[in-house]
């Protein structure tokens, strides 16, 4: 079944437009998992506006499941995630000035870079994803690059698919389907949500990972955490 991995980030944002610890993100980190999910994910910035390194360190400690660290590969970024040795790196191409992450990398121009850098994280024991656009190209480069896995980035998707399903399914098989020629690990995020997630994890059933943050943790404002975990979860078991 396609695992679930949850991104913290926005709880983070939340302890600190108030300082302090409340809400507490390693507590809620555990919690995440104690309900069900399979992963933690974060994507600590520059600018620590939310995930800070101090958190990376910390929730390296106690995350008993996978945990996934997202971001630009900056020298400062890369030298936290080879200390903290995590399960999966994901390279994501994103500016200092980011609000979130909205395309995916340019693999084919950036292959000799990206190589060297995943070189790097593979000869350390990690996993690394790389965060492309649904394109077949940029999978392929991915792979040359030496990537054990891509992730899709479905905003697009998201986008599309309240008025077209059909067509925003269509728009990801030829990348999807590409990445399981080459025997790349396929993950997805960005944008999915309990309308969408359960469709495009059954279109594509060699689906690995989803990353969720952003409905996720909205649509526990309504249902509490507890809740909304079993919900997406139950979404993807429905779709395997």
């Amino acid at each position: 079944m396609t695992r679930l991995s949850v991104n913290i980030n926005k709880v983070a944002t939340l302890r600190n437009a108030r300082g302090g610890n409340l809400p507490n993100v390693e507590l809620f980190a555990c919690d995440c998992e104690r309900f069900g999910a399979e992963g933690i994910t974060v994507h600590p910035r520059p600018d620590e506006r939310h995930i800070t390194r101090a958190d990376v360190y910390a929730l390296k400690e106690i995350v008993k499941t996978e945990f996934n660290i997202e971001g630009n590969p900056e020298p400062a970024f890369m030298d936290l995630v080879l200390d903290v040795k995590p399960t999966q790196v994901t390279l994501v191409p994103d500016a200092r000035d980011q609000l979130t992450s909205n395309h995916g990398w340019d693999t084919k121009a950036h292959l000799a870079k990206l190589t060297t850098i995943i070189q790097r994280f593979k000869n350390a024991g990690i996993r690394v994803s790389v965060f492309v656009d649904a394109d077949p190209e940029m999978v392929e480069y991915a792979a040359k690059a030496g990537a054990d896995r891509v992730e899709l980035y479905t905003g697009p998707y998201a986008e599309i698919y309240a008025e077209d399903p059909e067509r925003a399914i269509d728009m990801y098989r030829p990348a999807a389907e590409k990445a399981r020629e080459l025997h790349l690990g396929l993950n997805a995020g960005h944008d999915l949500n309990l309308h969408n997630l359960r469709a495009f994890a059954e279109a594509f059933p060699w689906l690995d990972e989803v990353s969720i943050g952003h409905a996720l943790i909205a649509d526990a404002l309504y249902l509490g955490i507890k809740e909304t975990i079993k919900q997406y979860k139950y979404a993807l078991s429905n779709s395997n």
